[in-house]
């Protein structure tokens, strides 16, 4: 059975999560088809260009992202603490560019004077956008449904494009959250849809790459502060050089089939998580088909059923055997 969204998603655990969003229809969401051997390639670049423009609105940022011929993967950040702290204008501006907003918010816009029971309902409606700014729920939805409707108008059809609600993972942990990202940047190489990183079109290590090659790091992105510390930047607690290297090495593994064996000494960023090589293999080939919930280790599942009141804890097992 389906668990709930607000079941699987604890900010005060993590505010790093896995989604994934699969096509239902037989045609693919990009791509060829190979019934009609007609190209749908142009879809990828609605996907990217959305999923961008709505992280410029949302107090949500991208990690990592692969757009693929009939699924997507984005590793996403909560930034809760953002939306809190901006003003009630800036939240209704920014919902103003996502939606047409109420006769109430536009009024505020426009300067006209507002009465008292017009106030009370005007901050109830602040209240509920500021959450929704920071709600992986309404991110994906709003993502999603524009995607929907441009390939149903494309496609002159109706009905259902996507796999029912989209799939999310908790990633409780620093070791999660690279095997993740690094899993979700792989996915054109394991699937043969590209030979290297760089030439992975519309992912995040893409524009990851491109950016570094300037000495710059992507502001569509949220960007590397480097090794954890007490008082750090907000960012991933990883080094961006490290990061490149280890899906680089990760990459040429899982190309020319090295089962089971890299050097330690050339990934630092696995001593540091404590992921064995062979583990750090299969997390980055089968994430999705080894997980199917929270991830992380067994220490920081304790928190986070405890937080949502579940009595049980999905993955542990393999928790315990790849990240322990």
């Amino acid at each position: 059975m389906a668990i709930a969204r607000k079941r699987q998603v604890s900010l005060v655990d993590t505010k790093y999560y896995h989604c994934i969003s699969r096509c239902v229809r037989r045609a693919f969401l990009c791509g060829v088809d190979n019934f009609t051997n007609q190209s749908y390639e142009h879809r990828r670049g609605w996907v990217e260009s959305k999923l961008l423009a709505l992280a410029n609105v949302f107090c949500i940022d991208v990690c990592a992202y692969a757009v693929m011929s009939n699924h997507t993967h984005l590793v996403l950040y909560v930034d809760d603490k953002k939306a809190k702290r901006l003003t009630d204008k800036a939240i209704i501006q920014r919902w103003h560019r996502l939606c047409k907003g109420t006769v109430l918010t536009n009024k505020y816009l426009q300067g006209e004077e507002l009465s008292k029971i017009e106030w009370l309902f005007l901050n109830e409606t602040i209240n509920e956008y500021r959450e929704r700014l920071a709600n992986i729920s309404w991110f994906m939805r709003l993502l999603n449904e524009d995607i929907a409707r441009r390939a149903n108008k494309e496609d002159n059809c109706t009905g259902r494009f996507w796999e029912g609600r989209f799939k999310s993972q908790a990633l409780l942990d620093e070791a999660a959250l690279i095997a993740c990202m690094a899993y979700v940047d792989l996915n054109p190489i394991r699937a043969k849809a590209a030979t290297t990183p760089e030439t992975s079109e519309h992912t995040s290590v893409k524009i990851r790459i491109e950016s570094a090659t300037a000495g710059k790091q992507p502001k569509q992105l949220l960007r590397f502060s480097g090794k954890p510390k007490k008082h750090m930047a907000k960012g991933l607690p990883f080094a961006l050089k490290s990061y490149l290297e280890l899906v680089e090495l990760t990459g040429r593994c899982i190309r020319e089939d090295k089962k089971g064996y890299i050097e330690s000494t050339t990934l630092p960023l696995l001593q540091r998580v404590n992921i064995t090589p062979e583990n750090w293999l299969k997390l980055t080939t089968q994430f999705s088909r080894v997980f199917h919930g929270a991830v992380g280790r067994p220490a920081s599942h304790e928190g986070y059923c405890e937080h949502l009141n579940r009595k049980r804890r999905t993955n542990v097992s393999n928790c315990e055997k790849l990240l322990a």
